[in-house]
């Protein structure tokens, strides 16, 4: 059985049964019918169920929130935020798409040539927890409004946002082969991406399992996507405004209670402004809302589970051992994790080196930019960096040292569904969000007439 279990009051409030192997065979054989009338669907058919989708998120939102802050503790206000995010996404690909799924003519004298993009089948997406609806919508627009149809392996303590995603789709009047959800264990995984009706992966989530999705899309020569874990440097110079920098990271690092791959996990301060700026990051930090994420003002509530807490617990104190000083937090009470500040943290250090999935920052100082920017790219993961600093032209030379799939200037790294998302080295491969995602999942036709 799988299990929705509240992190807050640990209350198990729904019951999941996996589906058989005859269930699941039903599932796979419905996608693959419905591709071709889905394919067959005119754009404009398809772009209107997603305004349609959009329309019922913004209805639906607070209930949404509530079912994400019972189901994986985000704070009740952040959840509505992600729900509206989410109908901007359905927004933005419903006006987009003719565009970006235009042909493209390529000029060649005496023929007519040009790419088509046509759908490849049936997408699997492979989604996590900690966005149970904005990672999921990221992956089924794009894929459904290119013409595939999806099957959503949603993490095992969020089914029921699963489900209602699933519902939101066939209100939307979406046929009931467009999406389809699937209550199966991790190990299932081998069975289903080798199945010749799955016709291409995505996957969100950690570095292992991305890594078992590749080895599996490799030995089937499927073509996949994935978006992975992130350590993002937060880097402050010393001309940059403090107050700006300070309000950015606070949400680059507090929000959704620190579970965000593109989180701003190392801070990066320049030596003239290191210990002002501490100094002003440790009363702010003082100031979060601890608590019961179902109140309004609360900042952090509950990480997702136990197990999450006490693993960032075990990365705090083995990181204070190796000589990082505890500035405010620290605490932890079941899944309540106490937003956490480390000071003198070294590239040695495990909060350096791992990605620390919870609230908790792990501060640095630099003398010069070179110096900063070896810092940020000393890091397996290359997802995003932020920089902050008045001199933006200075940053503007330098864009390509850093070794990300994202740099923002005076802002924190976050995910736009006008802009490509992704990142390299184990934080991933392929791109998620404006025309790149749209086509990530498409065939791309060279068509020749002579």
């Amino acid at each position: 059985m799988f299990y929705s279990i509240d992190p807050y009051t640990h209350e198990r409030w729904a019951s999941y049964e996996p589906h058989s192997s005859e269930e699941l065979n039903s599932i796979l054989s419905r996608a693959d019918e419905g591709t071709a009338a889905w394919h067959r669907t005119p754009l404009k058919q398809r772009t209107a169920l997603i305004r349609s989708l959009s329309s019922l998120l913004l209805e639906r939102k607070s209930s949404l929130a509530t079912m994400m802050t019972k189901e994986m503790g985000k704070p009740f206000q952040q959840g509505v935020a992600e729900v509206e995010k989410c109908a901007w996404l359905c927004r933005y690909y419903a006006e987009e798409a003719a565009t970006m799924l235009a042909d493209e003519s390529i000029d060649i004298e005496g023929q007519e040539t040009y790419v088509r993009f046509d759908p490849l089948g049936v997408v699997l997406g492979v989604m996590p927890w900690n966005y149970p609806l904005w990672q999921v919508f990221r992956f089924i627009i794009p894929a459904l409004t290119a013409g595939n149809v999806c099957i959503l392996k949603h993490a095992s303590n969020v089914f029921a946002s699963a489900e209602s995603i699933m519902n939101l789709l066939e209100d939307a009047g979406f046929p009931d082969y467009a999406l389809q959800t699937l209550k199966v264990a991790g190990a299932s995984m081998e069975i289903i991406v080798s199945d010749p009706r799955i016709s291409a992966i995505t996957l969100t989530g950690s570095e292992k399992a991305g890594a078992n999705v590749a080895m599996l899309a490799g030995k089937h020569i499927k073509p996949s996507l994935l978006e992975l874990g992130g350590s993002n440097a937060f880097i402050v110079l010393n001309d940059a405004n403090l107050e700006r920098s300070l309000e950015a990271f606070i949400s680059g690092r507090f929000q959704n209670n620190g579970q965000s791959c593109i989180a701003a996990k190392r801070l990066l301060l320049q030596s003239e402004i290191h210990n002002s700026f501490l100094e002003a990051l440790v009363a702010r930090v003082q100031q979060l809302t601890v608590g019961d994420p179902n109140q309004l003002g609360t900042d952090i509530g509950p990480m997702a589970r136990e197990d999450l807490a006490i693993e960032l617990e075990q990365q705090m104190t083995s990181s204070i051992a190796q000589g990082a000083e505890l500035l405010v937090g620290g605490t932890r009470d079941k899944a309540l994790f106490e937003p956490t500040v480390l000071a003198k943290v070294t590239p040695e250090m495990d909060v350096f080196k791992e990605e620390t999935f919870g609230p908790l920052a792990a501060v640095t100082v630099f003398d010069t930019l070179d110096e900063a920017i070896a810092l940020s790219n000393n890091s397996k993961f290359g997802l995003g960096v932020s920089v902050f600093t008045n001199d933006k032209e200075s940053i503007r030379k330098r864009i390509s040292s850093f070794a990300e799939g994202a740099v923002f200037i005076n802002d924190f790294v976050k995910s736009d569904p006008r802009v490509p998302f992704g990142g390299v080295k184990i934080s991933g491969y392929g791109r998620e969000l404006g025309r790149d995602g749209i086509l990530s999942f498409v065939n791309r036709k060279a068509v020749v007439i002579k």
